[in-house]
């Protein structure tokens, strides 16, 4: 991976830090939450994290959410940069909203947004696979709503091409390429071809790590 500056790192962490902070104030202010008095001149970091904290409080329990609370809450879990931290927003979408229509979602920031999202996407995409059953009500879940098979073949298919475009930042197709599996049996058949030029790309990058993945992939006896 192409190193950075110390003050690249900086900037990079404090624009991850407005942005979830930005994301915060919105759901907070849509969810009609008291904001918790915090230092003015606290960071940015600290201010995003007290209101997650109260944006939790009240999505931990909703059986029931509007509509137009869905992108906010997407957002913000992909604006989390603690990938412990960001299923306080994704967890309670995939129970209200229905896991396939968390997975497309972060499929679409995995596949047009920025490298931020994309990293943010790749957070989520852990954090959106949680156990969902049947909620308190007479009403059973409608199974349709976590098909996940569609979006989880996307997926595959889009970290592929982001690990393969030179033009993502490094750190970006590392960290996506390491989420899926070094298994051409586990992709469908239409993506073989795509899969195995990204394990000879794997095979001379120059992170190690990379490497490694791609060992794995010559390990495998298909």
């Amino acid at each position: 991976m192409t190193e950075q500056s110390d003050e690249a790192i900086a900037a990079e962490r404090a624009a991850r830090a407005r942005a979830f902070l930005a994301c915060t104030q919105e759901l907070t202010h849509l969810l009609g939450i008291e904001p918790p008095e915090v230092d003015a001149d606290a960071p940015d970091r600290k201010r995003a994290r007290h209101l997650a904290i109260g944006i939790r409080k009240t999505l931990k329990h909703a059986t029931h959410l509007p509509e137009a609370l869905f992108e906010p809450i997407m957002a913000a879990g992909v604006h989390d940069p603690d990938p412990s931290f960001c299923g306080w927003f994704v967890v309670p979408a995939v129970h209200v909203f229905g896991r396939r229509r968390v997975l497309e979602r972060l499929v679409e920031y995995l596949r047009s947004g920025t490298d931020a999202q994309r990293s943010g996407a790749t957070r989520a995409w852990y954090q959106a696979h949680v156990p969902v059953g049947g909620n308190s009500s007479d009403t059973p879940r409608d199974p349709a709503l976590d098909d996940a098979d569609e979006a989880t073949e996307a997926w595959l298919e889009e970290s592929l091409r982001v690990y393969l475009d030179e033009s993502i930042h490094p750190s970006v197709r590392y960290n996506v390429l390491h989420m899926i599996p070094p298994v051409r049996e586990q992709y469908p058949v239409r993506l073989h071809d795509l899969y195995l030029r990204a394990v000879d790309t794997a095979r001379v990058d120059p992170a190690e790590g990379i490497r490694h993945w791609a060992g794995y992939a010559d390990r495998d006896p298909a």
